[in-house]
């Protein structure tokens, strides 16, 4: 997926944007937001080295910033009827029965303190704590391609027990403070509502570790393989609570298959890769698993799953699940390498979602569009700056 970013691939990413722009195009009153949408998109996947209100408005032919930042802030617009008409969009292109939903957050490193939910928190984009915002994302990924379909901005209690600074960031009274993981079941609960086709869900140990939300995916009929961490308790088949990493422990040498989960940049991601079965008691039709992955340069290095399953789900079908973890990494970088994901001056609560949701239609454009040309049998087209 490496290497540098062509001419050609630019203007052919700028030239397809109207098919996703006429999605949601109804969704403007008036010309000139409708207008400045498609000039901030293309501003957005553009070669620009930097993509902040000047350059984004002189790249589309603009004296000034003023007509983009009316978009993002003052036009009258609902960036959540967009986000619909973006996710359907990429139902209708790469719709699959056998995706993956993906969650994570990613962050956005920020000056200042009156950004929506700016404050000092741990950031995975940093890898340690930096003023930052922080954003939950869901993302669909299928063998076509991967994408982010919604988003949450994750608001500190810092934040919704001041009521004043929220007002001032635009953050109405009614939102209320929210934990990543009940993001991820908002943003679940409407790609379920939106029948949006999938036949499984994973998310790393921040999400999977969280009992209250593997149950929850369990209510809802959710097939899943989430991450969690070593000392995660489960119930086993001989009734008993018990730490996932002595489960695995005492599996026989046997236990573990040597496989791939997926390429990455550098070739297949090879592990050694093993099941146990848990509970006591099943469902018809349904299994439960803990599922472990071991580096094999290091066999103290294990990584755990809780698996939630179709019955007769094999080892190979879990671990793939397993494998499209990764995927949302690649989609936040790509969305921040190629389509200005975190490059944005915006403070207001709305305008941070306004700025992410038309991030997410350009980058739903360029995967739908390489798509096409892989099934064209065409030049696979650049990412650039990948390094996944």
């Amino acid at each position: 997926m490496g290497g540098d970013l062509g001419v050609g691939d630019v203007r052919r990413w700028v030239a397809g944007l109207e098919e996703v722009h006429e999605r949601f195009v109804h969704r403007f009153q008036r010309t000139e937001p409708r207008e400045s949408a498609l000039a901030y998109m293309r501003g957005l996947v553009s070669s620009l080295e930097r993509k902040n209100g000047w350059t984004v408005a002189e790249q589309a032919g603009h004296d000034r910033p003023d007509r983009l930042q009316r978009l993002l802030n003052t036009c009258d617009w609902e960036a959540d009827e967009v986000r619909d008409d973006v996710r359907e969009f990429v139902v209708e292109s790469l719709g699959d029965r056998q995706a993956v939903l993906v969650v994570d957050d990613t962050g956005f490193l920020k000056k200042g303190t009156s950004s929506a939910g700016v404050q000092r928190q741990y950031t995975g984009t940093a890898g340690r704590i930096e003023n930052s915002q922080v954003g939950t994302f869901l993302a669909y990924a299928t063998d076509a391609g991967h994408t982010l379909i919604d988003r949450e901005l994750y608001l500190p209690a810092s934040w919704t027990d001041d009521r004043d600074r929220c007002r001032a960031a635009g953050i109405g009274d009614e939102v209320a403070f929210a934990t990543k993981v009940q993001h991820a079941k908002a943003m679940i609960e409407r790609a379920l509502a939106a029948r949006v086709p999938f036949a499984w869900l994973t998310a790393d140990e921040a999400y999977g570790q969280v009992k209250g939300l593997r149950y929850w995916l369990e209510q809802h009929g959710v097939f899943h393989v989430l991450a969690t961490r070593r000392n995660d308790t489960v119930v086993t088949t001989r009734r008993m609570d018990h730490p996932v990493d002595e489960l695995v422990a005492g599996l026989p040498r046997q236990a573990w298959k040597r496989r791939s989960c997926g390429r990455g940049a550098h070739g297949e991601r090879v592990y050694d890769w093993a099941r146990a079965p848990i509970r006591p008691w099943r469902e018809d039709g349904v299994e439960h698993w803990v599922l472990a992955r071991r580096s094999l340069t290091d066999p103290t290095e294990i990584a755990y799953y809780v698996c939630f399953a179709p019955e007769g789900t094999t080892l190979d079908g879990l671990l793939a699940v397993a494998g499209r973890r990764w995927t949302i990494e690649e989609c936040f970088q790509s969305a921040k390498n190629e389509c200005g994901l975190d490059q944005y001056q915006v403070r207001k609560y709305h305008a941070w979602y306004r700025h992410i949701t038309l991030a997410m239609a350009a980058h739903a454009h360029l995967t739908v569009l390489r798509a096409r040309e892989l099934q064209k049998g065409g030049p696979r087209p650049t990412n650039r700056n990948s390094s996944l």
